[in-house]
């Protein structure tokens, strides 16, 4: 897969070298709160960087680092994942960036590369997005651009806690995309 960018964010596939802007995004505990890792350390994020990349070379992820276009500096992560492409889906996922970009144009901006990317060029036929049910600002934003909520996974994940988690779904179908890009493109 390519970079992707416009003039407020890039998309760089992830590359080993990455982890000291990592590291320096991800130093914020707030946002792995609602994540299935735990990142305290420099260790943690090698791990997290090394299965990505793993994941990659099997074919069932697909790893980038968001970079901020103006000052050239990572900010965040996200992945294309669970991919099939026998059914030509996938999942937008494992989105975060540090805490001075949330509430910012740059998730919307991602979504949009990435959407776009998914449906123009690797001729998807369904995104998915899913997150916690408790992570109100997160599903605020999924809503924002667009997605369907198809509704609710009961008792899907364990959390890194132990507690359980139900994961809210959404998603995107290719049927949908030209009204959703329209909508996405008038937000940005």
């Amino acid at each position: 897969m390519e970079q992707l960018q416009n003039h407020i964010v890039t998309l760089k596939p992830m590359e080993i070298e990455d982890v000291e802007g990592i590291f320096t995004a991800a130093c914020y505990k707030e946002i792995w709160t609602h994540m299935s890792i735990v990142v305290q350390s420099k260790e943690d994020i090698m791990n997290y960087v090394q299965d990505a990349l793993r994941a990659k070379r099997a074919g069932s992820e697909f790893p980038f680092v968001i970079i901020d276009s103006t000052t050239n500096q990572i900010i965040g992560s996200t992945k294309l994942m669970d991919i099939h492409k026998n059914h030509k889906r996938g999942e937008i996922g494992f989105t975060w960036l540090t805490p001075s970009y949330w509430r910012t144009a740059v998730n919307t901006n991602c979504k949009y590369l990435l959407l776009t990317y998914c449906f123009e060029v690797l001729g998807w036929q369904r995104v998915q997005i899913k997150t916690d049910h408790e992570n109100f600002r997160s599903q605020k934003a999924i809503e924002r651009i667009g997605a369907t909520k198809e509704g609710i996974l009961r008792h899907h994940m364990i959390r890194k806690d132990g507690s359980t988690r139900h994961t809210v779904m959404y998603s995107i179908t290719i049927e949908e995309w030209p009204g959703v890009k329209k909508h996405i493109e008038g937000l940005l």
